[in-house]
């Protein structure tokens, strides 16, 4: 089903592509800096629906709906700690249903590098992958019989009372957003990445108590870092800092949410995170992105390996006659990014 929005003008959806090849150095969970590095900024731009400029409408395509448990969640790839919730522990080359045994549909699904998390459309959670004993599953203090203290099936995470709304994997820990708009963490935490306060690993989710009377209404996670979006468009970054992004003039590492002063300006919408760098877009359609800027990942030039504060994102133009872009998304790998953006076309005479 489409959605449309009327405008007298011509938009079309782009992806744009920034930073090396991808290559990360560790190839495991939360990978960090790229092995092979490009130092060039590469966009890729994909056309994805746009009708005539004497027309009056433009489509967009939204998110796609849940659909029935039974063909909610498909798996293949490396199965090793269980990561695919097939009850194995190899590989799978093509694509095979994950059965487990959730109710009604799934909304929403969260995978790092080896533990995967997904909630139902009645807010119940589930993990499965590895746990290596740091409690990232938040399904207890022992792991599981598998590998690596690993469950290579989905099991629903009852030591989370309250009814989830999105749920995000970072290297060695989970967080997970309630329909309150509560932020609760557990896993790892040797690099603060719970927000608690400590550096204590805990495999129970506990809500962070720093944030508890903000509400929160998006999270993301990288290797060791978080961020939280507030309904007031602040943002909140917590964990590691070493490569700066957390956004803060100083690289020291976070042991509570703590505001990002240098984006007290902006009106944030979105933000993302990737191993160890981070982005985010405001009201304008604007993208902001700090961090590790060693593989361009950036999409700025000439930026040092470290770049701790926020800095606009300038897109290459090839026409001045395609006009601005609008930025409406952001995703960020190991040592690349990618967004999309609306792009407003003037009209031709």
């Amino acid at each position: 089903m489409l959605r449309w929005a009327s405008h007298a003008d011509c938009f079309t959806r782009h992806f744009w592509w920034m930073g090396g090849s991808g290559y990360g150095e560790r190839g495991m969970e939360g990978g960090l800096a790229s092995d092979m590095r490009t130092r060039s900024l590469f966009r890729l731009r994909i056309l994805t629906l746009m009708r005539s400029v004497a027309s009056p409408w433009v489509a967009f395509i939204p998110p796609r709906s849940p659909v029935p448990a039974r063909f909610s969640h498909v798996c293949r790839g490396y199965g090793g700690f269980g990561a695919l919730g097939h009850s194995v522990y190899h590989r799978e080359l093509l694509p095979r249903l994950v059965e487990s045994t959730w109710m009604g549909k799934i909304s929403h699904l969260a995978t790092s590098g080896a533990h995967t998390a997904v909630i139902t459309d009645s807010g119940e959670l589930y993990t499965w992958g590895r746990d290596q004993g740091d409690g990232r599953l938040g399904l207890g203090s022992s792991g599981g019989p598998g590998e690596g203290g690993s469950f290579a099936t989905p099991s629903r995470v009852i030591a989370l009372p309250v009814p989830v709304a999105a749920v995000c994997c970072g290297g060695f820990f989970t967080m997970a957003l309630t329909t309150a708009g509560q932020l609760w963490s557990w896993g790892a935490n040797s690099n603060y990445e719970l927000g608690r306060g400590d550096n204590a690993d805990d495999w129970r989710p506990k809500p962070i108590p720093s944030v508890q009377d903000t509400r929160i209404v998006q999270i993301a996670s990288g290797g060791y870092h978080s961020l939280a979006l507030t309904d007031k468009g602040e943002v909140f970054s917590w964990g590691h800092g070493g490569h700066g992004q957390l956004g803060h003039s100083s690289n020291k590492s976070q042991k509570v949410p703590t505001f990002i002063e240098a984006l007290a300006q902006e009106h944030i919408t979105y933000i993302a995170c990737g191993g160890s760098s981070s982005a985010a877009v405001n009201d304008k359609g604007e993208l902001y992105m700090w961090g590790n800027a060693k593989d361009c990942q950036l999409g700025v030039p000439g930026l040092p390996d470290v770049q701790p504060l926020p800095v606009q994102v300038k897109f290459l133009v090839d026409n001045q006659r395609l006009g601005s872009h609008q930025v409406l998304s952001v995703s960020i790998g190991a040592s690349h990014a990618m967004c999309l953006a609306l792009r407003h076309s003037t009209k031709q005479s």
